[in-house]
């Protein structure tokens, strides 16, 4: 009960402090560098609070691109530190003596259970089990990225340095900003040029196909399966024997009543009746916010929304494949640091040029999307990876710091925090600045002692892809055997025991650092 009090109260004041900033700006030629489209959403958040001129605020789609091409440093600077202090300061909204709370009610709750600490116990239903493995996975991902996350801040500060002089340094609100100068200089690549080659229809084409080429399955559209809205269509998926397997819904554009973001659902799941040998098969459904299509243009995709709508597919190819006796067993119901894996490792085919050549076409001019593009595609999509990386690897080394503790904590929060991810900061350190008072996912949501899935899972599709690499990425024997040993066991047994049948071995980072440009 407590800890459920003290969650609730955490998002809550991180969500109050968020929505209680604001920077309004009155002179126009504070907004240089701004695009069209970040100037008038904030001309609008200025309309809507009665107020002249232009207000950013901590939300996303306003923080985000005025870090990354605001030419003012000084603002830049202070939404920064607006947006790094949050819940730190001196007032209703501060999480500091709550996260002391939250993390000793959950040592406690460990203990009781008979736990050392609360990382021993969240872990043993996962695929990772146990804390050593986490730390491991971690240590190498940090020894094997901090020599290139080096370099890519020197060349990131080199370019700053050509337009700043020799003597300046720069800070965490100078990184996106000079990050995507150099990217722009280096690649030349953006999504504009990119959107008109992903027409919708021709990328979901495209998806459906590769799933027919790799496990000989088809989709076929029925309009008498009753939908729910009228941009959703629904789809009956046969087997490579003409077997009916489940049912697949696509919902792709925003709506009013929709919230954001992508991802996929299961609306019935799958199971084997005991008596009958009934195999009562899924309802699945895939849902994005994908750009409308206007009277001019049809939807046309960014490179981003390409593989979000292969991630996705990819969860819902996990539930159309299950095949085990219980429903809380089948399809996606498996350990979190295992459920993405088969979501991401579709994600790899979005930079096969064999792929994308089967359907990515001018939707003008029909000329297939140039090799030239596709591989500024592949050559951006490793920029800066190793600061990525170590960024999700400190997240990482601070979940565990605070959860693999075995005893109570009331020390101060920012000083430890500092110690505990001090390995993984290559940007120079700002001592007023706080993650743990905002980290909603380690204290709010469902990854305490968990933040490493996301690197966990990510080494996992690496490895498995590379069986796919070595093979053909259309091999069809690779492709049964992750369908027969990944896709459709479900939880019945433990991940690391089916990964190692399709596999044949545990999985390494080594993949992962070649795909990432780090070992060649």
């Amino acid at each position: 009960k407590e800890l459920s009090l003290l969650t609730l109260q955490f998002s809550d004041n991180n969500l109050k402090e968020t929505n209680s900033y604001r920077m309004v700006i009155t002179d126009k030629s504070q907004l240089a560098g701004l695009p069209e489209s970040s100037i008038e959403a904030a001309e609008e958040a200025a309309k809507e609070a009665a107020t002249e001129g232009w207000i950013f605020t901590l939300q996303a789609p306003s923080y985000g691109p005025f870090m990354m091409y605001a030419d003012n440093r000084q603002l830049r600077r202070e939404l920064y530190m607006a947006y790094n202090t949050k819940c730190t300061h001196d007032n209703a909204y501060n999480n500091l003596e709550i996260v002391k709370k939250l993390v000793n009610v959950r040592l406690e709750i460990a203990r009781l259970l008979g736990y050392d600490n609360f990382a021993a116990y969240n872990l043993q239903e996962r695929m990772a089990q146990n804390s050593d493995a986490v730390y491991k996975l971690l240590n190498q991902l940090l020894e094997a990225y901090s020599p290139t996350a080096k370099q890519e801040y020197a060349e990131v500060q080199a370019l700053a340095r050509q337009e700043q002089g020799d003597g300046f340094t720069l800070m965490p609100w100078d990184w996106a900003y000079y990050s995507h100068k150099l990217k722009n200089k280096k690649f030349n690549i953006n999504d504009e040029m990119l959107r008109p080659y992903f027409e919708l229809s021709k990328v979901k084409e495209g998806i459906f196909g590769l799933a027919t080429r790799l496990y000989g399955i088809t989709f076929k559209k029925n309009p008498t399966i009753p939908v729910y809205h009228k941009d959703v269509d629904a789809y009956e998926v046969f087997d490579k024997d003409g077997k009916f397997l489940a049912v697949l819904y696509t919902d792709f554009h925003p709506r009013a009543s929709k919230r954001a973001g992508a991802w996929m659902t299961s609306y019935k799941g799958q199971w084997i009746s005991e008596n009958s040998d009934e195999n009562s098969r899924p309802h699945v459904s895939i849902v994005m916010n994908f750009t409308k299509p206007t009277a001019e243009k049809p939807a046309l995709l960014t490179f981003d929304e390409v593989e979000t709508f292969l991630h996705e597919f990819g969860h819902s190819l996990h539930g159309i494949f299950a095949n085990t006796t219980y429903e809380s067993l089948s399809g996606t119901n498996v350990y979190w640091d295992f459920v993405e894996l088969p979501s991401q490792i579709m994600e790899n085919f979005a930079i096969e040029k064999d792929f994308l050549h089967t359907f990515a076409r001018h939707y003008q001019t029909g000329e297939l999307i140039p090799d030239e593009l596709v591989q500024r595609i592949t050559d951006s999509a490793n920029f800066n990876v190793a600061n990525a990386c170590l960024r999700q690897v400190s997240f990482g080394l601070l979940d565990m710091g605070w959860y693999t503790r075995n005893t109570p904590f009331d020390g101060d929060v920012k000083t430890y925090e500092k110690k505990a991810w001090e390995k993984a900061q290559i940007l120079p350190v700002v001592e007023e600045a706080c993650m743990s008072t905002q980290f909603s996912h380690i204290f709010a949501g469902g990854y305490s002692a968990g933040y490493y899935s996301y690197k966990w899972a990510e080494v996992l599709d690496a490895d498995a892809f590379s069986l796919f690499k070595q093979k053909g990425i259309f091999n069809q024997e690779v492709a049964d055997s992750f369908r027969e040993n990944i896709l459709s066991k479900g939880g019945i047994e433990h991940p690391m025991t089916l990964y190692k049948r399709f596999r044949g071995q545990e999985p390494t980072i080594e993949a992962l650092l070649i795909r990432n440009g780090i070992r060649k």
